[in-house]
């Protein structure tokens, strides 16, 4: 199988690339250089794309603006790079013949489904309050795909929760509801090259939670109880170091679709961050660093 990676020299791209070339051709198209890139160039590029794509079996399109760029980059560059070079993707998919479309989103749209004052339950059937020009742009990119989905091109729409490097507490406890290792992301996308079903299909990709639905009001008002009544594990590890566990956590990020539609399973927990710290990795900052231009 021939895949063809945009966005393979950032860091999403990067793990994708990884995940991939043992097992399939890759060919990485970025405009920055990297070692996983083999053509330079901005993917919005309608004949860099035809040409790229010719003979190539799925499509992973992962480049985009992102959270950081608000504010520093125009709201219409976002448009053509987030939603119209979307469209570019596919419509040249569509014309050399690609099968399948893997889109890499992101949960950050759910935005404003998320109350500051209580824990919100988000799966696929949570409605999108987008926030931002990033947050926008990202679902409408979905809308165009979804709209362009069909027997001539099967798309499969990755919504990733937060996977950047972070402050090694903070990280580990996002790792029970909101994060997940890039590792993981990288696999699910692997893994939607080749599952089954309808032409178009949207899925939440998050690390495995301990919390249910009912656990919801008590994570609002007195997480640290119900983590260590469903995590004790990270409760004692954070004890042991002198870490503070959260006071209240605002969300759950439920993603038992992906792990049914795609027969993908998350591999990477909370006691991964703490290993990575250990071992210093640069995934993983140490409690106390400054993430304020990184957010969802």
């Amino acid at each position: 199988m021939r895949i063809v990676l945009t966005g393979s020299s950032g860091r999403v791209g990067r793990a994708i690339f990884s995940a991939l070339v043992d097992k399939y051709e890759v060919v990485g198209i970025d405009r920055s250089p990297f070692s996983t890139t083999h053509l330079v160039g901005d993917f919005a590029d309608a004949m860099l794309l035809h040409s790229a794509f010719e003979g190539a079996d799925a499509v992973i399109h992962v480049a985009a603006l992102h959270a950081p760029h608000v504010g520093t980059i125009p709201d219409e560059e976002f448009q053509r790079i987030n939603v119209e070079g979307t469209r570019l993707v596919a419509e040249a998919a569509i014309a050399t013949g690609v099968r399948r479309l893997i889109f890499t989103s992101t949960t950050a749209l759910y935005g404003y489904a998320v109350s500051p004052s209580s824990c919100t339950w988000i799966d696929e059937e949570t409605q999108p309050k987008p926030k931002s020009i990033y947050h926008r742009t990202k679902l409408d990119a979905e809308r165009v795909l979804e709209d362009m989905a069909g027997p001539e091109l099967a798309v499969r729409v990755l919504r990733m929760s937060r996977s950047f490097p972070e402050p090694a507490d903070i990280m580990a406890g996002y790792r029970l509801h909101r994060g997940i290792d890039i590792r993981d992301v990288a696999d699910a996308h692997v893994s939607a090259l080749t599952n089954e079903g309808a032409n178009f299909q949207r899925y939440i990709v998050s690390a495995a939670s301990p919390f249910t639905m009912q656990d919801c009001e008590d994570l609002a008002t007195d997480a640290a109880s119900v983590i260590k009544l469903r995590a004790p594990a990270l409760a004692a590890e954070f004890d042991r170091r002198g870490w503070s566990l959260p006071k209240s956590i605002d969300r759950v990020y439920h993603s038992a679709r992906a792990k049914h539609g795609l027969g993908w399973q998350p591999r990477f927990g909370f006691d991964e961050v703490v290993a990575q710290m250990d071992r210093r990795s640069l995934d993983v900052l140490p409690p106390g660093s400054d993430i304020s231009r990184q957010s969802e």
